[in-house]
């Protein structure tokens, strides 16, 4: 890979100062947990919450999840079951199956602790460069910057760079542009919140940024320029594929019906209802039902949903059937067959909220 020079670069030295003195001489008022004890296993927990997923949301689901996890070896051991309720809602699944495979990494590898090294932290699951700099930073003092979009966009318009920010080599490109600057011990941890933090409160990303009370903004080209909205510059994502599904609420008494999807694919291993592609009609629904054995008392209406996936958009219609057997049909029980729907589970609606991890996509069918 290819890493070239960061347009702009001089500016940098003097930022980096500018920012370190602006955040140790301003109240944190962002009040995010994780910065009371930047232990490396709070530090990872809350970054890789923190993915697609603003910090008021994490926030709560990241003291739920201490709570119940508080050690790499509590989260080595999970339940997975357990370990989906506790990020339900959270969306991006993948994201917990790795915490839980990289903990059984780190405790079999390095003793439960993770580990200080930078290639070290690169190797376990589901941990990038973003990821391994701010656990690095945050926790162990190293000097490696933690580049994310609000960093990203901060650098780009100090500098008047008009490099695609959506490619990896310009973060390599931005890494390697400051590390001449970065400081060591507890500075490199609140360089990095700077960045982050001038960038989620002040050096917006949409709409106008705050350049009045921008601590850089003697230091921003883009602002001399006047071109702060040109800023950074982003290839546009491809279009996202958009699916019509049709989610069926089946009940029997107190009993709601669910099933585990694919082990691999979109929200893989996680539980479901049962669902059939393309927008079904009451008629349609009751025949298919029927013909599989379902004896139907009554079918119901849902209000329709739209999930939207990174790359693909749901749009969900829903109907409520109530049935009076449970019983498997055989088109719902034939896990041999290849491509068939997997086991129905009846389950207790109190067990639905409780023990059961649905995916938002779902959710919105789930009964109040």
């Amino acid at each position: 890979m290819k890493i070239l020079p960061w347009a702009g670069d001089s500016i940098f030295p003097a930022l980096c100062e500018t920012l370190l003195a602006w955040r140790k001489s301003t109240p944190d008022t962002r009040d995010l947990p994780w910065r009371d004890e930047p232990t490396p296993y709070h530090v990872w927990i809350s970054e890789i919450m923190l993915q697609q997923t603003r910090a008021a949301v994490v926030r709560g689901y990241y003291l739920r999840f201490l709570d119940a996890l508080p050690t790499v070896r509590d989260l080595a051991a999970a339940d997975d079951d357990a370990l989906m309720k506790l990020w339900q809602g959270l969306g991006y699944y993948s994201r917990a199956r790795n915490l839980k495979r990289a903990a059984q990494a780190i405790v079999t590898d390095h003793g439960g602790e993770l580990p200080s090294d930078f290639d070290a932290l690169l190797a376990l699951p589901g941990i990038g460069r973003y990821t391994a700099s701010a656990i690095a930073s945050f926790a162990y003092g190293e000097p490696r910057p933690a580049v994310d979009g609000n960093f990203l966009r901060v650098a780009a318009r100090v500098t008047a760079n008009g490099i695609d920010i959506a490619k990896d080599t310009t973060k390599r490109a931005l890494e390697s542009a400051l590390a001449p600057s970065y400081p060591g011990g507890r500075d490199a941890g609140l360089l990095n919140e700077a960045f982050m933090d001038l960038g989620a409160t002040v050096c917006l990303p949409n709409g106008t940024p705050l350049c009045r009370v921008c601590p850089a903004a003697r230091l921003c080209l883009a602002h001399e320029y006047g071109t702060e909205q040109d800023y950074p510059v982003k290839t546009a994502l491809k279009a996202r594929r958009k699916e019509q599904h049709t989610v069926l609420l089946l009940s029997c008494g107190d009993r709601i019906a669910i099933r585990k999807r694919p082990a691999r694919g979109l929200l893989a291993d996680l539980w479901e209802y049962p669902n059939i592609e393309g927008k079904l009609t009451k008629r349609t629904v009751r025949a298919h039902l029927e013909a599989e054995g379902f004896h139907i008392l009554d079918i119901t209406p849902l209000p329709p949903a739209r999930h939207i996936f990174s790359h693909i958009e749901w749009n969900l219609a829903g109907w409520a059937v109530s049935v009076a057997n449970t019983n498997e049909p055989p088109l719902m029980a034939a896990e041999e067959i290849e491509g068939a729907p997997p086991t129905l589970l009846w389950v207790r609606r109190a067990e639905l909220t409780e023990r059961y991890s649905i995916p938002t996509a779902f959710g919105y069918f789930t009964p109040q």
